[in-house]
């Protein structure tokens, strides 16, 4: 005669259910909390980070998921942080003005043109970015 199953059993196979499907889930969710919280600003929203290995793997792991991402370093490829950032549209309007407190910053702006003018240093370098649904990243070197 078959056994009848126990909560014992239950509770086994629920937590088996969890670890498969958590060994399913995608990297990038489950690093996603050691993302900081989006900003809003302008036209735009934002967000910067990636100090230490685990913010800097999920800041980089999220860069697909937004329209423009932002990353900074030094020409030895060393990240960089503390960079001024302001992004204008085609019209000339700041869309977002903003301090990366990290290398890496992802930017949520409408489809467009945007001038993304960076200073580091006393030195500004400026990259022009056409978003139009797919991901782009502009790479900095100070």
């Amino acid at each position: 005669m078959p056994s009848i199953p126990t909560f014992r059993h239950a509770a086994r196979a629920a937590g088996a259910l969890t670890l498969a499907l958590g060994a399913l889930t995608p990297w990038s969710v489950h690093a996603q909390g050691a993302i900081p919280a989006m900003k809003s600003q302008g036209t735009g929203s934002f967000v910067c980070g990636g100090i230490g290995s685990d913010e800097s793997g999920a800041m980089r792991a999220a860069m697909k998921q937004h329209p423009l991402s932002l990353l900074f370093a030094r020409p030895d490829g060393g990240y960089l942080a503390d960079v001024d950032v302001v992004v204008k549209d085609a019209k000339g309007n700041s869309a977002v003005a903003l301090r990366a407190d990290g290398p890496v910053c992802l930017l949520d702006v409408p489809a467009g043109r945007y001038t993304v003018q960076a200073t580091s240093g006393g030195v500004t370098k400026t990259q022009n970015a056409a978003v139009d649904g797919s991901p782009k990243t502009l790479d900095f070197r100070f």
